[in-house]
C-alpha cells in the first residue's frame, strides 16, 4: 500500500481513521499515509476546504483533474474523475475530458480553465500574463483565476505526498468506475 511503514496508532490517528471511514464507507489509503502526521492532514483538510469554498464545485473538480493529469496522479485522477461522473457528466464524457478535454464538449471557458490549471501544475513558472488574460477573456475575474491557481497548487501538494509516499488508489475505484473510465483516469502514478 505504501512505500512507508504503517504509522503508529494514537488517539489522533484513531479519530482520523474513524472520521474518514464514516465519511467514505472505507478507510482510504491516503488517510493511512497521513497518519504519520495528523496535524498536516488536518491542515490539508482546512486548506482544501478553503480552496473549494472559493469556487464552483464543477470548476474545482475540472481544475483538480487537470492538475492530477499534469502530475500523473492516478489516485487523484480516479477520485476527482469519479466526482465529475457522479455530479456533472456521464462516464464517457469524463473519460473524454481526461484524454482530450479540448474535444470533450466542455465550454470554451472550461477548456481555458483546464488548460490553465494543467499549466500551473506542470510548470508554474511558465504561466504568463497572456495565460491570465486568456482566462479574463473567458469571463473570469482575478479572484476566480486565483482560485484556479489555488486548486492546482493544492493538488500539487496532495498528489506529491501520495505519490512519494506510495499510496495506491483505493480498490473501491475498481468497483465503482467502469474499465474505460478507470483507464482514462489512470495517469501513470
Amino acid at each position: 500500500m505504501s512505500h512507508l511503514r504503517a504509522a503508529e496508532q494514537s488517539p489522533d490517528t484513531d479519530r482520523m481513521f474513524g472520521t474518514d471511514t464514516e465519511a467514505m464507507g472505507y478507510l482510504p489509503n491516503y488517510t493511512r499515509l497521513f497518519a504519520h502526521s495528523p496535524a498536516a492532514y488536518l491542515a490539508w483538510q482546512q486548506l482544501n476546504g478553503a480552496v473549494k469554498t472559493g469556487m464552483e464545485l464543477r470548476r474545482y473538480e475540472l481544475a483538480t483533474l487537470a492538475a492530477a493529469r499534469a502530475l500523473k496522479s492516478s489516485y487523484c485522477g480516479l477520485a476527482h474523475g469519479k466526482v465529475l461522473r457522479d455530479r456533472f457528466f456521464d462516464a464517457p464524457t469524463v473519460a473524454a475530458i481526461a484524454r482530450d478535454h479540448g474535444s470533450a464538449g466542455l465550454s470554451a471557458q472550461e477548456v481555458a480553465v483546464v488548460d490553465f490549471a494543467g499549466k500551473v501544475a506542470a510548470d508554474p513558472n511558465s504561466v504568463t500574463e497572456a495565460d491570465v488574460l486568456g482566462l479574463r477573456n473567458h469571463g473570469l475575474d482575478d479572484t476566480e483565476i486565483f482560485h484556479v491557481i489555488l486548486a492546482a497548487a493544492a493538488r500539487c501538494f496532495f498528489s506529491t505526498v501520495l505519490s512519494a509516499g506510495g499510496a495506491e488508489p483505493d480498490p473501491q475505484y475498481g468497483e465503482s468506475l467502469d474499465v474505460d473510465l478507470r483507464q482514462a483516469l489512470s495517469f501513470g502514478g
